[in-house]
């Protein structure tokens, strides 16, 4: 029970040395009373407002000062202090004990609370399956010592096309379904992530071992297994004394790595890039059947991976490098075609829709 203020009529404080006196003396027994009889945050709440609130007891008597000559001032202004100090000191303490009270309580009311146990209903997050096959790449690529970059998506013509050993009147153009931006002049939405190569071969000084995951987009129409947008990934290695052999050498430890099977083989055939030469078009065994023919491979027993080639002396020029010094090799993929590979994706518009029912499954 909080004490009551009745005893003090403190609407009518007489101004005199010895009222004053045992007021504050009255005072600060009743304040500390209240606070060590609080025993809820509540009770401790009402003992503050009481005697430590801006209209409290503490205060009535602070006002009463304004009447004082200056030597009374001098002398109570420092009791009128200290018994403030006094009081808020032992509201501070309570307030502390209280607190502590309750987190124990709690604590104790939750000591049985079972953190494993199954909430239905509840919605989880997962992460994109682009993400996943994402950070798989790139950890195989930094761990073998590659470097991860990427490029503008808007592109121009010139790191698109011409760097890339495609001139203007070249019909490896016609391949490339090209979105041009309307009003600018030379740009457009990038049809490969070749576009990196160049811009490293300008910023850095050979050797150079990179690798580039990123959105490419070609004027297609959309069915299940086309898309105007869809996502590359292409590695780059340039140093002197490249050759054919580091390059089917370092294809075959990637793609092994990225399938996670030791014993995965590859073939090459003879393919068509601009910007390599001589060209590949990589094989891969099926690694769903390991070779043995399955619907995925269409009973041959090989997948194609992606195209690869040593680096046109065209295009290190363009970059600034010169291909009397050096060489290197290049090897591309399509990152969505093995993302629909490697988790069986039937349809290439569920990897940009919303669809919960899809995404949750990863």
């Amino acid at each position: 029970m909080l004490p009551s203020t009745e005893a003090l009529d403190f609407e009518r404080i007489i101004v005199t040395t010895n009222s004053l006196d045992t007021q504050i003396a009255s005072i600060q027994t009743q304040c500390l009373t209240a606070i060590e009889q609080a025993h809820t945050t509540q009770q401790l709440e009402s003992a503050r407002v009481t005697f430590l609130g801006r209209q409290g007891e503490i205060a009535k008597l602070m006002d009463a000062l304004k009447g004082m000559s200056v030597e009374q001032k001098k002398e109570f202004g420092p009791k009128l202090n200290t018994l403030k100090q006094n009081c808020q000191a032992a509201f501070d303490e309570k307030q502390s004990g209280i607190d502590q009270k309750q987190l124990l309580a709690a604590a104790q009311r939750e000591q049985n609370f079972d953190v494993s146990a199954y909430i239905p209903n509840q919605l989880t997050g997962t992460i994109h399956p682009y993400t996943q096959i994402i950070e798989h790449i790139e950890n195989i690529f930094n761990s073998m010592g590659f470097t991860i970059t990427d490029g503008p998506e808007i592109e121009t013509d010139f790191y698109n096309f011409t760097a890339l050993n495609i001139p203007p009147d070249h019909p490896a153009r016609d391949l490339h379904d090209t979105f041009w931006l309307a009003h600018e002049k030379n740009l457009l939405l990038r049809t490969h992530t070749s576009t990196a190569q160049i811009r490293a071969m300008q910023t850095q000084k050979p050797p150079i071992a990179l690798c580039v995951n990123g959105r490419v987009y070609r004027h297609e129409a959309t069915d299940a297994t086309h898309d105007f947008q869809f996502m590359q990934t292409e590695c780059m290695v340039i140093d002197k004394g490249i050759s054919m052999a580091n390059l089917l050498a370092g294809t075959q430890s990637i793609l092994r790595a990225l399938f996670e099977q030791s014993n995965l083989e590859i073939r090459v055939r003879p393919g068509y890039f601009p910007f390599v030469e001589p060209g590949i078009e990589v094989d891969i065994t099926c690694p769903f059947c390991q070779g043995k023919g399955c619907s995925t491979c269409k009973r041959t027993g090989w997948i194609e991976a992606g195209g690869a080639g040593l680096i046109h002396p065209n295009v290190l020029k363009s970059g600034g490098i010169d291909p009397n010094i050096y060489s290197g090799w290049a090897l591309g993929f399509g990152l969505t075609r093995l993302v629909m590979l490697k988790y069986g994706i039937p349809d290439i518009r569920l990897l940009h829709g919303n669809s919960l029912n899809f995404l949750k499954q990863f």
